[in-house]
């Protein structure tokens, strides 16, 4: 792939960059991992950033300079920090604190971007999940600097690139998470070109909401997107069961039955079952998001 929106491949950088040697690379990625107290429960995300860490090193870069945010503003990156020293040396892999503790990066602030320019001679973007964000490290920082798309930036959108041309079928999309009101195009966009779309997550919790269906004290938009009408089309499939929780209780029980004090955290066994029978008979799958508060323990369905 030769560019990413006037980002061109990392694997170019060595005839772009005629000397390496000295300079400092500024990294963004997705390290926006669970943690809880000091420890990291899932280091995938971090993992795949590691061949394109591997490859600034072998062109010479003289040091990294990592840059991530997590969901939570207040929430150190420092247990990422001690996986990344078992791997590299903090004196040429080094991970900057949380770029959320401050207003700068979700304000896409320039003055911030500059402060971040400072620091490095190269700009990497490696993180495929946030690139549509309109934050500072992601649209300010890349104009600064000579700038490049990652190792695995480049294998998402080449990968991703499948779904628009002929993708086999049957066509199986799984939509988790949050954040329904960014998540809205994808369903409407892959009504079309899907043949199945299994929704999980909080995303399914604004179904049920919009369908008159109590979720308790689930996670969901206040506001209404007209869901009632988009479930009634065949192609989207919800969870028939959920994993309700009341503090450390929990329970399984159909979609329709929650009770204002539990919280949906995942779906249910016979959704799951569902879910594995729609993923037998599918040729190509694309997944986004988690179907359950994954980062609290639900991640059974997951």
């Amino acid at each position: 792939m030769r560019s990413i929106r006037n980002i061109i491949s990392l694997r170019e950088i060595s005839r772009k960059e005629k000397n390496l040697k000295g300079k400092v690379a500024l990294v963004r990625v997705d390290f926006n991992v669970p943690i809880r107290g000091n420890k990291v429960l899932d280091a995938t995300r971090i993992n795949v950033a590691y061949p394109t860490l591997r490859l600034l090193l072998k062109k010479g870069m003289e040091k990294i300079i990592i840059l991530s945010h997590h969901s939570d503003p207040k929430q150190s990156l420092a247990p990422v920090r001690k996986i990344l020293a078992k791997n590299f040396s903090p004196a040429r892999v080094h991970l900057l604190e949380n770029l959320r503790m401050g207003p700068g990066e979700e304000k896409n602030d320039l003055n911030f971007a500059k402060k971040l320019a400072k620091l490095g001679d190269i700009y990497i973007n490696e993180t495929f999940p946030d690139s549509h964000r309109a934050h500072a490290s992601i649209v300010s920082l890349p104009k600064l600097l000579p700038a490049y798309a990652g190792l695995r930036l480049e294998a998402e959108v080449k990968n991703l690139s499948h779904v628009f041309k002929n993708p086999p079928r049957p066509f199986l999309f799984i939509l988790g998470g949050a954040k329904f009101s960014t998540k809205l195009p994808l369903i409407k966009k892959f009504t079309r070109k899907a043949d199945k779309i299994f929704i999980g997550g909080a995303l399914a919790n604004n179904f049920f909401k919009e369908m008159g269906m109590n979720i308790g004290k689930s996670l969901a938009d206040r506001k209404k997107y007209g869901l009632k009408k988009l479930a009634r089309n065949p192609k989207i499939i919800l969870p028939e069961d959920v994993v309700v929780s009341v503090g450390r209780k929990q329970k399984t029980k159909t979609a329709d039955k929650v009770l204002k004090n539990e919280i949906i955290s995942d779906i249910g066994p016979k959704a799951t079952a569902t879910l594995f029978a729609l993923v037998r008979r599918a040729r190509f799958i694309l997944w986004n998001g988690p179907l359950g508060k994954y980062e609290f323990g639900y991640g059974g369905a997951t």
